[in-house]
This record gives structure tokens, C-alpha cells and sequence, in this order.
């Protein structure tokens, strides 16, 4: 018999039918037994237990009542201590969980997390509900294997697993171990930034409930998210490494004295295998480069690896370009970048590591590729076919995974591998054959064939893809020669909807070990892809169908990523990055211009959110030039995102500027795009007409979709402060807020809500201004956008900083490590301003003069967010002249603080400037009249260049701001 307590107490007989217990108190009755089978359990605690304060007259009587009703079925004895229930502890769910979950927790303190797993999911599975209530005091137990569980998972490299750890923390949200596995999780996701707002909301909840900061182990966590930055790991191999210790060894010793080497070998000699080996370490980013079709996007495939965007959410100086991101983010950390697949990309990666290592002093790259890059430093290290006892033993393992208990003739399996030239790939090709061949039929009837120009171990490759090949049935062959148009794998769904066929032959090509599956996405081996490429005899209509199915995801897809299930579908498009990229090529380099143009309108959204769309604008200016300078009205919307992509490159945008403009302005149509609206007055700020700016703007507040009329209060707000009305400025970035918070979009709450946690701290009301900023970080963080995040927690600081100087502190550092791993210059140059401000605040000034010229250094000084930080450094080292008695020195920085604001045009940071300078007036009048341009221009802000004298006399400060607010089309004036 078998009995179960967790969940509803049940019996079961050896046939597995139920046995009958009776009613609740029966059944409470038996889980107390069962809790503690072969134990005796005393009467007053039955009592205790089954009637609670409130036992009947004669408790010892009822209780034998029940008991003798137990009795009819089960062996229950009567003890002097008590009762005792007749039954093997083993034979109870309860007991075998504990014990399975035991052996599950010492498996995975053991260093065997696989093992582990398989064990807690054993001991867990046997929960069917809610435990009896008997039995309560095993869901600790059941948590604690959980979180196990989870721990087990995140060692063996296991991904998908933020959904269920966000599920249990609504659960248990004060389990701190849980919150620290979901930031694990999210960072081996490459959900940087999210991983680090979780932490902020682990940190706000524990303040919240228990007046308490996170645990060392918690912080310990966050700490290692922020310094070591392993976005994209080597993978995880699922085979040993077979005879390549001497390579292995040889590397890794190259690499103490070499900044960069080539792994130099032909395809499937086990270069990238053995580069995964070399690079295991603590700081390494793996980019494979075999779906990057096109130099111009290998600075953003190796911002994707760092799990890095190319720009910022909330923006970046225009002077940010990906190569610029990249050199800064590795600028100043050691650390070992892998570029895998090189060949096809041999002169951009030349040309990128060159940049790099110039730049990066502490950097060492390691490529893969079938010829040397070329460049001055790079050391040669080439890759050799195994020796022949390696090959032997190679091949009998890999025949062992599909074939368990193999053996073969050794001299058989040596004149095998000797056939295969020792390529690694060819043995393991050749050994996924041995559950239908044996080893002597393979050897006879492998044909070597190929190119007869190609090299001997070259055709060797071929020779036993080839034989694959001609061992597949029709339908298979057709099936992976269409796969081959899909860059970075496919789901089974894709692949069915473009090669035409069911997803039985796919699996049908794993089973032959000419495709792989993980994590439900299909893909071949770069060196099997190339063969059957070859085989594609008509590509043409697959490529067509392919674009097709993109096109169809993406305009799928750019609603919802103005709503409130944008996450997902932001994700959805990041993992079919490569297949977007591959299809707008193909449209490019086909000319089918109307689809490329189509689609980068359907991408806009996605490009602009994920931070990736500098490296579309070679395929926009490529697809405009292709439409003409008198361009198809009917391409509409999509015509004028595709320019706006382009506008990125001055040249293309002068060249098609006009066309454009005579879309967006056309108010007859109805908007196709709402990211219009919002995109032409950000991207043509100073490279349009304002009366374009104008026209677009009320086009978009008359518009019918709410997306847009929300983002039409965001760029209204803007005009209203550039009045000095701060009130209406106000009131238009509280409807966007509203709006956007009403339709779930978190890009257009996280915009809106920046704009009005600075408008709140302007006005002095710093809770709200911190309230707002708080909200902002939880938003931008869910987006992935790391660089806009350290922006924030400067913000944060700043808003803190009077009355809680060790929490600013913790800001600023925070903010400056994102920074430092981000390569944001200005966001570095904000955090460290932050840290002198402190320094200066606790009379440190050595060390706040230090960090004060160190941001000096990085601001980008034409940016008008660096306004405000780059004032407080100017103004911050005029302070420390001051207290060192030289008042001249302290003037003229603080002079140059308020003009620098009004260059950049943030007057309202000029006061900070102002209040410095009335500190050194010598005359009351003039200190009077600097106090009195203080005042004034705090409740101002816009784009102007009026003299220094002028701004301390707020003479026709504000027309001029509206002239120059109208020129740069930010204004409805």
C-alpha cells in the first residue's frame, strides 16, 4: 500500500485503487500517523492536533472512536506511549520526499548539479497540491528544495527560468535566496539591466517590510552582475575534449604573452571547440560571428555579446556610434573577447580588432578562422587534424552516445579515422552513423569526393557530408537545403511555414546528426549549412518565402511593442535577430525595394528600443537610394522611417530629406506608423524645417491611436519649459505618464517619467522627484537598457543626496560600475561627478578635486544632458578654489559653469553656477541681482545663446529661447 500527505491525504492499494477514509477528521487522523510512520505518537497530541482548543466532552473517547474506524483498514497498534501506525516510512510520499530531496541538496553541494536536479525534480514531483494540514510544516522543506532546484538548474547552465523564479517570488517575496537566483538567471539571459533592477527591488521591498538591506550574499550577487560582466559566455560544451590537451595547454600560455590569436584551421578541424576550452574563465565574451552576413553589423553583434545595446533608450550623444561603445566598454577592464567564425568577415574583423587593441590596452582577442587576419601583433596558432590514437578514441566515444556497449575491430576504426583525415567533424559525423552501419561497412563505402581544387582534408569533409547526404531520402535533402536560408536557426514553426514541409523530416535531419536542436531552435553546423547551400537549386522563392515570414513577424509584432505585452514580443524579435537582418539584406541586395522598405518600417520600433538601429542604416540608405529621389507616395510611413534610419549618415539624409518631408507633412493620410510622430521631431532636431516638426506633431495630437497622442504630450512638455510655464509643462508629461502607464508601454512611461522627475527636482520637490525616478529605473531596467540606467541612479543620487548622503553614495558607485561596463562615457562622467560632490560634502578635497577633472574628461560637452552634471563639476571645482583662498580661479570656473549651461541650453542649471558666483561678489547690488538671475532661472530651460551678462540680467531671455527653440523644431510656438 501506498499513502500520500502531500496534497490531500490519500491511500492507495497495490492495484492502485483508493482506499475509502472517511471524513475530514479521519483523514487529519491518519496524515499525523503517516507524518510519523513507525513511530509512536501520544493521545494529547492526536487530541491536540485533530480538535485544537475546542475538544468534544470526552476526547480520549472520540479519539478511540476514530482510531477503530483507522483499523478497518490499516494496522494501527496501541502502545504504551501512545499509537503506531504499521507501516514502511518508504511507503509514504512524505518520507521518500525528504530523503530524495536530502540526496538532492548533497548531490549539488558535491559539485554534481546534474544529478542534483534530476533528484529534487523527483522529490518535488511528488506533491499533488497544497499539503495536508498535518503536513504544513513540510513546505519549507518543499521551498528549500525548490530553491535547490533552481540552483541545480543555473549550474548546469539551464535558461528559460526567470518566468518561474518571478512566479514564486509573488509567492514568497521575501525569500531572499529566490531574489538572488532570479538575478543569476536574468544575467545568464543576458538581461543585464533587469537583473540589476531586481536587485533594486529586492532592496525597496526589504526597506519596505522589514527596515532591512539586502544580505551580504545578496550584495555579493549584485556586486559580481556589475564587475563580471559574462553576457555572452562560451557555451557550455556537451562532449569532452578529445586530444587537443597540447593545443589547450600551448593557447593558453600564448594568451599570458599575446594580445591577439588566430586559430587557423580548415572547417570542422575543431577550432571553435577548442577555442570554448581556452576561454572558460571569469571575464570572457563569446560572439559567434557565423550569422553576421555583413561587416557593417559586426560592431553590433559584439555589443549583442556583451550584452550591450548600440545606443541608449532615453538617448546618447550624437557623437555615439557602436565602435565608439565598443572601444569604451572595454577600454578599462581585462578581459578576453572570442570572435568565432571570422573567415567570411576577415577584413572587418581585421580592421575591429585593430581598433580595439589600439584602444584597449588590457584587452586579448582570440578568433577562429580559416585564414589569418592580417594585422600587426596577431600571433598564428594552427589547428591540426588529430593524431591517430586521439581520432580512435574520439570516434568510440562518440559511437557510444548512440550506441551504447560499441565496440569495433581497432584496426577497422584506425583505418576509419584515417580515411577522415583526423577531422573531428567528419569522425563525429561518421560515428552518428554507427546505429545503422557498422564501422568496416563505413569505411568501404565512403567515396572521397569534392572539389578537386579544394584542399585533401577539405574534400575529406565534404566527401562524409556528402555521403550523409546521399543517404537521405528526398524530402530530407529538400528539407536541409531550404533550411540553409535561415541565419541563426529556426523554430520548428518557421521551418515547416518556409521549406514547405512537416516537421517530421526535421527531426528526421537530427536523428542524422546533420541538424542540432536547443531549446526548440533548429541549426546546422556552418561547415554541414555550406554543403547543402550548394544544393539549393532554385533559392530564390525559399528566400521570398523566408522574407515573407519575417516581414509577417515584425509588422506582427510592432503593435504590441507600444503595449503592455511588449517584453515578450521585444524578446521575440531579439531571438530572430540574425533571420530580420537576413531577410532586409536580401531584399536589399535583390532590390526588392518596397519589401526591405517595409520591413525596416515594421523593425523601427525594435531597432529604436533595443538600441541596435546604427546598424540598419547602411540597409535604409541602401533601399532609398534603390526607390529614387521621387519615391513612390504610396510606400507612405514606411518610406519615412526607413529615411529616418538613414538620417543617421548626413549624406543620405540630405539626399532624400525632401521626399520625406513631403510624406510627413502630408496630414490627407491617415498615420500608418505612430513612431513617426515621435521619431522626426527627436531624429531631425537640427537637420529639418520646424514647420515639418510642426505638421507632424499635429498631425499625431489629432491622431485616433493613443500611443501617439501620449507621445505628443512628451515632445509638448518641452516648448512649455522653454517658456518658463512649468505648470503646463507639467501637466503634459503627467498625460503621457497616465497614458502610457494605461496602454502598459514601458519605453513611453520610462521617457515621460524622466523628463518629470527632473521637471519635480527643478521645482524642489525632491520626494517626488525621487518617487518618479524610482519608477523610472524599475521601467528602463525591464527594457534592458543599462546605459540609461546608470543615467538614473546618478539622477537618484543627486535627489538624495541632502538627506541621505550614504544612500547617494551607494548610487553613484552603482552608477558608475554599470557605466564602466556599459562604456558610457557621459554616464561614467555623471557617476564620478556624483563621488566628488560626496568627497566635497565630507570636506575630502583631494579626492573630490581627483574625480571632479576625471569627469571633466568624458563629458561630451555639445550634449545637453551633460548640462547639469558637467555645471556641478565646473561649479564643484570653483568650490575647492574657494576653500583654498584662490578666489580668482574659483570665479572663473564658476563663470565658465553658467556659461555652459546657457551654450547647451538647461538655464535652469545655470543657477546652480549663479548661486556660486553671488557667494563671490564683493558688491551687495550685484550679489543681489546674481541671487535675483538665480531665481529666475530656475524656472527655465531651453535652447538659447545668450551672453553671460544677459542670462545674470535676464534680459529677453525668454524670446530669444523661443527663437532658438522654433530652429531647432522642438517648439508648437
Amino acid at each position: 500500500m501506498r499513502f500520500g500527505i502531500l496534497g490531500a491525504t490519500t491511500a492507495w492499494r497495490a492495484d492502485g485503487t483508493r482506499v475509502p477514509l472517511g471524513g475530514p477528521t479521519p483523514r487529519a487522523l491518519l496524515a499525523l500517523l503517516l507524518a510519523r510512520a513507525g513511530q509512536v505518537v501520544s493521545a494529547d497530541f492526536l487530541i491536540d492536533s485533530v480538535y485544537g482548543e475546542q475538544p468534544p466532552a470526552d476526547a480520549t473517547h472520540a479519539l478511540q472512536s476514530q482510531i477503530s474506524r483507522l483499523r478497518r483498514s490499516f494496522t494501527i497498534e496501541l502502545l504504551p506511549g501512545g499509537y503506531r501506525l504499521d507501516v514502511d516510512p518508504s511507503s509514504v510520499d512524505a518520507h521518500v520526499f525528504l530523503r530524495t530531496a536530502d540526496e538532492g541538496r548533497a548531490a549539488l553541494e558535491a559539485g554534481a548539479p546534474a544529478r542534483a536536479a534530476e533528484l529534487l525534480r523527483e522529490a518535488l514531483a511528488l506533491w499533488r497540491g497544497p499539503a495536508a494540514a498535518e503536513a504544513v510544516r513540510l513546505e519549507e522543506r518543499r521551498l528549500s528544495a525548490l530553491e535547490d532546484l533552481f540552483e541545480a538548474e543555473l549550474r548546469t547552465g539551464a535558461r528559460d527560468l526567470a518566468a518561474a523564479l518571478r512566479a514564486e517570488i509573488e509567492r514568497h517575496p521575501l525569500r531572499e535566496r529566490l531574489r538572488g537566483q532570479l538575478m543569476r538567471a536574468l544575467h545568464a539571459e543576458g538581461r543585464q539591466a533587469e537583473a540589476l533592477v531586481a536587485y533594486e527591488e529586492t532592496r525597496r521591498v526589504l526597506a519596505e517590510q522589514l527596515g532591512a538591506d539586502p544580505s551580504d550574499e545578496l550584495t555579493a550577487i549584485h556586486l559580481s552582475l556589475l564587475r563580471g560582466a559574462r553576457p555572452s559566455a562560451p557555451p557550455a560544451p556537451l562532449t569532452g575534449l578529445v586530444g587537443r590537451e597540447p593545443d589547450l595547454e600551448g593557447v593558453r600560455g600564448l594568451l599570458r604573452e599575446a594580445r591577439l590569436i588566430t586559430l587557423l584551421g580548415t572547417g570542422g578541424v575543431g577550432k571553435t571547440r577548442l577555442a570554448i576550452e581556452v576561454a572558460r574563465g571569469d571575464d570572457v565574451t563569446f560572439a559567434d560571428l557565423s550569422a553576421v552576413g555583413d561587416g557593417a553589423e559586426l560592431p553590433q553583434a559584439l555589443l549583442g555579446a556583451l550584452g550591450l545595446r548600440e545606443s541608449a533608450l532615453l538617448g546618447l550623444p550624437d557623437a555615439t556610434t557602436p565602435a565608439s561603445r565598443l572601444l569604451a566598454a572595454l577600454a578599462e577592464r581585462p578581459a578576453l573577447l572570442v570572435m568565432d567564425n571570422c573567415e567570411h568577415l576577415v577584413d572587418a574583423v581585421a580592421s575591429l580588432a585593430d581598433l580595439l587593441l589600439a584602444g584597449c590596452p588590457h584587452l586579448r582577442i582570440l578568433a577562429t578562422s580559416r585564414e589569418p587576419l592580417g594585422i600587426t601583433g596577431e600571433h598564428l596558432w594552427p589547428v591540426r587534424p588529430l593524431a591517430p590514437d586521439a581520432a580512435a578514441r574520439l570516434f568510440a566515444a562518440r559511437a557510444r552516445a548512440v550506441r551504447p556497449g560499441f565496440t569495433a575491430d581497432p584496426d577497422d576504426v584506425r583505418r576509419l579515422c584515417a580515411a577522415l583525415d583526423g577531422l573531428p567533424l567528419a569522425i563525429e559525423l561518421a560515428a552518428a552513423r554507427m546505429r545503422t552501419h557498422e564501422v568496416s561497412e563505413l569505411a568501404d563505402h565512403l567515396a572521397l569526393r569534392g572539389s578537386r581544387t579544394a584542399g585533401p582534408r577539405h574534400r575529406t569533409l565534404r566527401a562524409v557530408v556528402a555521403w550523409s547526404w546521399d543517404l537521405l531520402a528526398d524530402d530530407e535533402r529538400a528539407m536541409a537545403a531550404r533550411l540553409t536560408v535561415f541565419a541563426g536557426g529556426a523554430t520548428a514553426a518557421d521551418a515547416e511555414a518556409v521549406c514547405g514541409l512537416p516537421r517530421d523530416v526535421l527531426d528526421s535531419l537530427v536523428d542524422k546528426s546533420l541538424v542540432e536542436v536547443s531549446r526548440g531552435r533548429y541549426r546546422m553546423l556552418e561547415t554541414v549549412r555550406a554543403f547543402c547551400a550548394e544544393h539549393l537549386t532554385d533559392p530564390d522563392p525559399v528566400r521570398r518565402a523566408h522574407a515573407d515570414r519575417f516581414l509577417a513577424l515584425a509588422e506582427q509584432a510592432d503593435p504590441h511593442l507600444r503595449a503592455a505585452d511588449q517584453l515578450g514580443w521585444l524578446d521575440r524579435l531579439a531571438a530572430e535577430h540574425d533571420n530580420l537582418m537576413a531577410a532586409l539584406r536580401w531584399a536589399v541586395t535583390t532590390r526588392r525595394t518596397e519589401l526591405g522598405i517595409r520591413l525596416l518600417a515594421a523593425l523601427s520600433s525594435y531597432l529604436w528600443m533595443r538600441g541596435v538601429r546604427f546598424s540598419a542604416i547602411p540597409h535604409a540608405t541602401a533601399l532609398l537610394d534603390q526607390a529614387g529621389p521621387e519615391p513612390d507616395p504610396s510606400f507612405g510611413d514606411d518610406y519615412v522611417l526607413c529615411a529616418l534610419t538613414a538620417a543617421g549618415d548626413q549624406d543620405a539624409w540630405a539626399r532624400h530629406r525632401a521626399a520625406a518631408e513631403a510624406i510627413a507633412m502630408d496630414v490627407s493620410r491617415a498615420r500608418r506608423h505612430p513612431l513617426v510622430t515621435f521619431l522626426w521631431p527627436m531624429v531631425t532636431a537640427s537637420k529639418a524645417d520646424v514647420t515639418v516638426v510642426l505638421a507632424v506633431l499635429e498631425h499625431g495630437r489629432r491622431s485616433e491611436d493613443p500611443w501617439e497622442r501620449a507621445i505628443v504630450h512628451v515632445i509638448w512638455g518641452y516648448p512649455h519649459l522653454a517658456a518658463g510655464d512649468l505648470d503646463a509643462a507639467t501637466a503634459e508629461f503627467i498625460a503621457a505618464v497616465t497614458e502610457f502607464r494605461a496602454l502598459g508601454d514601458r519605453w513611453g512611461a520610462a521617457f515621460a517619467l524622466d523628463s518629470l522627475s527632473w521637471l519635480a527636482a527643478v521645482r524642489g520637490d525632491r520626494a517626488t522627484a525621487l518617487a518618479l525616478v524610482e519608477e523610472a529605473i524599475e521601467l528602463t531596467g525591464t527594457l534592458g537598457a543599462l546605459e540609461d540606467l546608470a543615467d538614473l541612479l546618478c539622477s537618484r543620487g543627486d535627489y538624495r543626496f541632502d538627506d541621505d548622503l550614504a544612500a547617494a553614495t551607494a548610487d553613484y558607485e552603482r552608477a558608475e560600475e554599470t557605466a564602466r561596463r556599459t562604456g558610457s562615457a557621459t554616464c561614467l562622467a555623471a557617476a564620478l561627478r556624483g563621488r566628488a560632490d560626496v568627497a566635497l560634502a565630507e570636506g575630502d578635497l583631494p579626492t573630490a578635486r581627483r574625480l571632479y577633472e576625471q569627469a571633466l574628461e568624458r563629458f561630451d560637452e555639445r550634449w545637453v544632458r551633460s548640462s547639469g552634471n558637467l555645471t556641478r563639476t565646473l561649479v564643484g571645482l570653483g568650490t575647492i578654489a574657494e576653500a583654498e583662498g584662490d578666489l580668482e580661479a574659483a570665479h572663473a570656473w564658476h563663470l565658465r559653469g553658467a556659461e555652459t549651461s546657457v551654450r547647451l541650453g538647461a538655464l535652469p542649471d545655470a543657477a546652480i553656477a549663479i548661486d556660486a558666483l553671488a557667494r563671490l561678489a564683493s558688491d551687495s547690488d550685484r550679489a543681489a541681482l546674481l541671487k535675483e538671475g538665480a531665481r529666475g532661472l530656475r524656472g527655465m530651460t531651453g535652447v538659447g545663446h545668450p551672453s553671460p551678462e544677459q542670462v545674470l540680467r535676464l534680459a529677453g531671455v525668454r524670446e530669444e529661447l523661443i527663437s532658438h527653440a522654433l530652429a531647432l523644431g522642438v517648439s508648437s510656438w
